[in-house]
């Protein structure tokens, strides 16, 4: 059985972890807790370019997922490669994840809202709700996948799941000291930040001074956190 993780973070796209939660994982990592990613797609439609193909985008999207992850001391990144703009709920996503679960055994889980009204991306509605499904009740439950148990994958309890891109958030984790590793690590990214990189600091600086404002400190993530008990 695989040692126990700290943290799972389940990210849609590369990419989408850094602008969500790439401060916390760097705080995260100096405390000495073990993150992993897991992302969903490899972003082969994330270009603007109509000359661009899908399958080096992959490679590059990957590439700089891979280096984005080192930047921020994440200890393995896992790629599912479902097609981007193409994930659905269907039981093979959620048994996938759930495996994903309970080979890495992690005590929080780390994933998009799936909550948001109006406009957010379609594959992080459907990663938020399949995960979400997949940590309760699916990886506890022995009767869920009794195929998954004759592989060896034993039932495990997530203690704590954390939304980002929550409308409505109840935890914020000071990343004061670790906002210029969280753009480090951003700035790996670079097929989708370019030469937009001034703008985009502006706008995540401005987002996580407005997370953490009346928390009594400057630059924070927010987050929508469930505790599991049961």
């Amino acid at each position: 059985m695989k040692k126990a993780v700290d943290v799972m973070v389940i990210t849609p796209h590369p990419d989408d972890a850094e602008f969500g939660i790439a401060g916390s994982v760097a705080r995260w990592t100096e405390q000495g807790k073990e993150v992993v990613y897991v992302a969903c797609t490899s972003g082969d439609k994330g270009s603007s370019d109509p000359e661009a193909d899908p399958v080096e985008l992959v490679r590059t999207r990957e590439a700089e997922q891979k280096e984005a992850a080192r930047k921020l001391g994440v200890s393995e990144v896992h790629f599912m490669r479902y097609k981007d703009q193409g994930l659905e709920d269907t039981p093979e996503f959620r048994k996938e994840l759930v495996r994903l679960i309970r080979w890495y055994r992690p005590h929080t889980v780390a994933t998009t809202d799936p909550y948001r009204r109006y406009i957010w991306h379609r594959d992080h509605r459907i990663t938020g709700r399949v995960v979400l499904d997949a940590v309760f009740p699916y990886a506890r439950d022995h009767l869920s996948y009794p195929e998954l148990l004759k592989e060896g994958y034993e039932p495990h309890k997530v203690k704590e799941v954390l939304l980002w891109g929550a409308e409505e958030t109840n935890h914020c984790i000071d990343i004061t000291s670790t906002f210029s590793r969280k753009l480090e690590a951003l700035w790996r990214h670079q097929s989708q930040i370019g030469e937009n990189a001034p703008r985009i600091e502006r706008f995540v600086k401005d987002m996580c001074r407005k997370a953490a404002k009346n928390e009594g400190f400057p630059l924070g993530e927010a987050f929508y956190r469930v505790e599991i008990s049961w």
